[in-house]
């Protein structure tokens, strides 16, 4: 555990100013079902519609009721209040409400806090009946302060009893009152969202839950010299706020995708959730399967009969989904599937982050299986994403696969409003005749691709199988058939790279280090290159929106740079540890990858703590790098 010890602390304000802050990064912690990630999402969307750059990250426990004011049980949200675009979870917190002090045990090993950190903690344990309660609490405050946190004892449950009878049901939103008196949020917009959140309740849940936003509020103002300003950004566009999952959402609606076929799993099911909730206001419907083989072949079915369905799950619904995924690529079906990335192997680490299935979703499959992969880096990404997918499953007859994770599924951001385009949506079904003497597979021998018969077209009637087969969809019995057609499949992968763009660097375009990362992980990067940069090291980095095709140039790229290190939330051997050496040690993902495409020696740096990538680890990550690398030089002179 770090020692909370410095004189780096944040100067406390006298009652009734406001002290002016860039940014601000708070934390509410609790036992499950308390209610924090409510108050913490809340608080982000009153922030964003104040016109602040937000990012929110939820701290889940792996179980899903672990015990009480248990260290390891910690439920709850980070969220990360700027005035400037913000596109990560951040370093270090300013500020952490906690329900109990024991749920901040765990946030402290993983290094959350910083020297000066304002803990505001529940105080009713200092009165607990349980003489065990009121001992932990005791020797809970005292190492607090003695670690250098400055501690604020709140009579959170007493103040909410004055308001509701029950103050489990009510503490987050006192609470939340208390963090818009804080950070100056606006009350007016913190009632709107109030009203928002419990807009399918009684007038008089509605009302309680104001009143203790109010009272928060007002206790706030009167008892606490903590006060601070964030400005909103300057920008004259309008703005939404949503997360991932909601974000995806909207893109399966915008594509004009109709069906979506899904078996629930955390933590993809929330998009799911959404969608049952509006997708029928645009004639489409929500199918919950049986289970995820059902789910995906209800979707192929689907995609068949003329309108391209998306199937939505996580690595293990993968796992399930492989034989039919094969289908889909063998008889060129369109298919959009969104793998919320979860921990694994197995059920793994299910509430937690990490980027584990781009070698399950490439190479999965028995056979050569090539599937076009994604992967949006933003929550507006995830909206535009599933709509380029759905394009490009229909123009190429092929399943394509959107890796969102855990980190973008449930961080909520604010971003532009999206201005529809007619050009999102898909064509109407085609049911003109097909032309006669055309194959069902008539592969361009150039490209590989070939027009899709829909059934209803007269003349357009084919056998669809999973066989290997030739351009008459009829089963190869002859041994060329199976390779010409596994080369028309793999050249559609070849014409689609064709048409992307060279990825942008973002730094000098040659020099000392890349780091090379993809998904969520690039607004750490990018922010912890920029510091590095500032403090004279000479570092860029390039991030990967395609994976399958690459895109174009990115040898060429990294043949520009001395040494290029993916960065990713998947496992990576450390050389140094027991038995691991540069030739047993196995690399992350990406890099794993990348190796094998450009045959450049590409490093990994990598983890699976389930925590999204923080800038600082990023930055400590540059400064070891050129230690490393000046000394080697100095020794070389």
């Amino acid at each position: 555990m770090d020692t909370l010890t410095s004189a780096d602390k944040v100067a406390k304000n006298k009652k009734g100013t406001a002290t002016q802050l860039k940014e601000a990064i708070v934390e509410i912690v609790s036992d499950s079902g308390e209610g924090a990630q409510k108050c913490g999402q809340s608080l982000g969307a009153i922030s964003a519609k104040m016109g602040n750059g937000v990012w929110t990250v939820e701290i889940i426990p792996a179980e899903i009721q672990p015990p009480a004011r248990s260290r390891a049980g910690a439920s709850g949200i980070r969220v990360r209040i700027g005035s400037e675009k913000v596109t990560n979870m951040g370093d270090h917190a300013q500020l952490v409400v906690a329900f109990n002090e024991q749920v901040l045990y765990g946030r402290l090993s993983q290094r959350a806090y910083k020297p000066g950190t304002f803990l505001i903690i529940e105080n009713k344990w200092a009165n607990d009946p349980t003489d065990k309660i009121r001992t932990e609490y005791t020797e809970a405050i005292a190492q607090f302060k003695e670690m250098g946190a400055s501690v604020y004892e709140v009579p959170m449950e007493e103040e909410c009893l004055k308001v509701v009878r029950d103050p489990r049901k009510g503490k987050n939103m006192w609470v939340l009152g208390m963090l818009c008196h804080i950070y100056s949020r606006d009350r007016n917009k913190a009632h709107d969202q109030i009203r928002r959140i419990f807009k399918k309740k009684s007038e008089a849940i509605i009302e309680s839950n104001i009143n203790l936003l109010n009272s928060g509020y007002d206790w706030a103002a009167e008892n606490l010299d903590l006060h601070f300003a964030i400005p909103a950004m300057e920008t004259d566009e309008e703005m939404v706020v949503m997360n991932g999952n909601e974000a995806i959402s909207f893109g399966v609606m915008a594509a004009g995708i109709d069906v979506c076929s899904m078996y629930p799993i955390t933590p993809a099911t929330s998009a799911s959730h959404h969608l049952a909730e509006a997708i029928h206001n645009v004639g489409g419907i929500v199918h919950q399967a049986e289970d995820e083989i059902a789910a995906i072949g209800f979707a192929i079915g689907c995609s068949y009969a003329g309108k391209t369905a998306v199937t939505i799950t996580s690595g293990p619904g993968i796992a399930l989904k492989t034989e039919f995924i094969g289908l889909a690529v063998m008889a060129e079906v369109p298919l959009v599937i969104v793998d919320v990335q979860r921990g694994g192997p197995s059920t793994g680490l299910p509430t937690k982050v990490e980027q584990g299935d781009l070698l399950s979703v490439l190479y999965g499959d028995p056979g050569d299986a090539p599937k076009v992969i994604i992967a949006p880096s933003s929550i507006e990404e995830c909206f535009h994403f599933v709509i380029l997918a759905r394009k490009l499953a229909e123009s190429f007859r092929t399943p394509v696969f959107v890796l969102s994770d855990t980190n973008l599924a449930t961080g909520v951001s604010p971003f532009p409003r999206p201005k529809v385009k007619e050009e999102w949506f898909a064509l109407p079904i085609d049911q003109s005749p097909w032309k006669e003497g055309v194959k069902p597979y008539d592969w361009d021998p150039n490209t590989g691709l070939s027009r899709r018969p829909i059934p209803g077209m007269k003349n357009g009637m084919y056998t669809l199988t999973g066989l290997a087969h030739d351009e008459n969809s009829t089963v190869a019995y002859e041994p060329a058939i199976n390779q010409r057609s596994a080369e028309h499949r793999s050249r559609k992968l070849a014409a689609l790279q064709q048409s992307l763009k060279v990825p942008v660097v973002n730094g000098d375009q040659e020099g000392d280090l890349l780091l090379v990362g993809w998904g969520s992980t690039r607004g750490a990067i990018e922010e912890a290159v920029e510091k590095a940069r500032a403090a004279g090291y000479n570092v860029s980095n390039l991030h990967l929106h395609f994976l399958s095709p690459l895109e174009p140039g990115i040898k060429e790229i990294m043949q520009r740079f001395k040494k290029v290190v993916a960065v990713e939330l998947n496992y990576s051997d450390v050389v140094g540890r027991p038995l691991i050496t540069e030739e047993n040690r196995r690399h992350s993902q990406l890099a794993f990858y990348l190796r094998a495409v450009t045959l450049i020696d590409i490093d990994s740096y990598s983890n699976v703590f389930g925590q999204p990538m923080s800038p600082m680890r990023i930055f400590k990550m540059i400064e070891r790098f050129f230690t490393n690398y000046n000394k080697q030089k100095e020794a070389q002179s």
